[in-house]
């Protein structure tokens, strides 16, 4: 993402083209490596465990702001992403993201339960934006970095180069995207390469669209994926319609990797792009958890890294329909496979309530029913109805609206393998009644109840 795109000519461009083709045939797929980590299948990606996957999460500006990173990851775990992209910097525009830091971000994904898709976002906007840098430096940083990378090939997806090419010189985008593959498989990776669109990610010369079989082709592991990112270009549910569906009938993989429910080069049609991903099985990632600046600050989802301070566009992601809360499940190769909401979790979580009508107490108890101790963790639950908190005890909470997120104390950071820690709170209602949530998630794991 870029604070600014010059694309005055875009919509033009991109009517002007609506009706062509893909020009390279629907290309011969790879035979599917079940366990040996992140691959494409029949134009779908696929986990270790050969179960479908489909990325439902946000970006994270680490580059920017790497003290907030553990934390973030926490939070959009536990509202329910199963996935988030995290920007990190070759040295060549933004201070390099260096292997212990590279290592630290993939042990935190690991612990949250996220796939983490690892971007470099140096190149953004090369060919018009001064000092960004090539796919080809970009290449040189994974190299960099590789002996961290090897062995994550379960949980890392790895995103070459963010927005390569602005709106000039975007013709080379094919072969120097051909190339990057191609050295990044010399080199030695057998991670799942995703590639970013040229015109500052919106292909709205349709470059990759009409090249995107070529450059799977060129790939000898038939293991990348391609991404789309959706702002002012795609401010109808046509244009982002046709442009999924294009792909999605070829079996070319395909990502949004980027969104928003606004931007300064045009109004973006979200609701449209959450509706065509869920019905096409397609992943998505919005931009951006905090931080924005330079005029884009809207396109924040939590105010000041504050997960119970959710903005308009954090709610819609998260909580509204085709969001992340609604459509999320878990990677196979955390547990035993998908998380389907049927499996618990590893979690149990018992309710009690003494209710008074006007006012009530509840005693919750999480169980930790996974073979491993729980340290550090968030229990999060809806009222289902007017009730408001007033005072916890053995755990802290905020509350938004009727979402309630427990955390731990110091004295009740860790769930033992197969123990449990209770906290408890008063609260009053306007209701007059008081019923037990419907649902509990630890840590983004859904419980069962009892």
């Amino acid at each position: 993402m870029r604070m600014r795109r010059g694309l005055a000519t875009a919509a033009g461009a991109l009517l002007a083209v609506a009706a062509s083709l893909l020009a390279a045939p629907p290309p011969a797929q790879a035979e599917t490596r079940a366990g040996t980590g992140f691959h494409v299948g029949d134009g779908r990606l696929l986990d270790a465990n050969g179960d479908d996957f489909v990325l439902r999460g946000v970006n994270h500006a680490h580059a920017w702001y790497p003290t907030r990173t553990p934390q973030a990851l926490k939070d959009v775990k536990a509202l329910g992403a199963n996935s988030v992209r995290v920007v990190l910097a070759t040295g060549d525009r933004w201070t390099r993201t260096e292997a212990a830091d590279v290592a630290a971000i993939i042990t935190e994904c690991k612990r949250d339960r996220l796939i983490c898709v690892l971007e470099a976002h140096d190149t953004t906007g090369y060919g018009e934006q001064s000092g960004a840098a090539s796919l080809a430096r970009a290449v040189d940083y994974w190299i960099g970095v590789r002996d961290v990378l090897r062995g994550q090939e379960k949980y890392v997806v790895l995103n070459l180069g963010n927005e390569p090419y602005g709106n000039s010189g975007y013709a080379a985008w094919t072969s120097d995207t051909q190339n990057a593959v191609t050295r990044m498989r010399d080199a030695g990776f057998d991670h799942t390469l995703m590639v970013d669109a040229p015109n500052w990610g919106q292909d709205w010369s349709f470059t990759m669209r009409d090249n995107a079989g070529k450059v799977f082709a060129a790939d000898p592991d038939r293991n990348t994926v391609f991404s789309i990112h959706m702002y002012g270009v795609f401010d109808t549910a046509a244009e982002v319609n046709d442009y999924l569906n294009r792909f999605t009938s070829q079996k070319l993989p395909i990502v949004v990797g980027e969104f928003g429910n606004d931007h300064s080069d045009g109004n973006p049609d979200e609701d449209a792009v959450m509706a065509a991903a869920q019905r096409l099985g397609v992943g998505y990632l919005g931009w951006s958890w905090s931080g924005n600046g330079g005029g884009v600050e809207y396109l924040d989802m939590a105010t000041g890294f504050d997960a119970s301070r959710l903005t308009d566009w954090g709610r819609r992601v998260f909580d509204g329909s085709d969001g992340i809360r609604q459509t999320a499940r878990e990677a196979g190769v955390f547990g035993s496979g998908p998380d389907d909401g049927s499996a618990g979790g590893g979690c149990a979580v018992t309710y009690r309530l003494s209710d008074w009508g006007g006012s009530f107490n509840a005693d919750v108890t999480v169980r930790n029913t996974a073979g491993t101790a729980v340290k550090g963790w968030q229990l999060d639950f809806a009222f289902p109805g007017e009730q408001k908190i007033n005072h916890v005890w053995n755990a802290r909470a905020t509350q938004q609206g009727r979402q309630v997120r427990a955390t731990h104390e110091s004295w009740t950071e860790t769930i033992p393998a197969g123990g449990t820690v209770s906290f408890g709170f008063s609260a009053s209602s306007t209701a007059g009644t008081n019923g037990v949530p419907a649902s509990f998630t630890l840590n983004g794991s859904v419980c069962t109840t009892s």
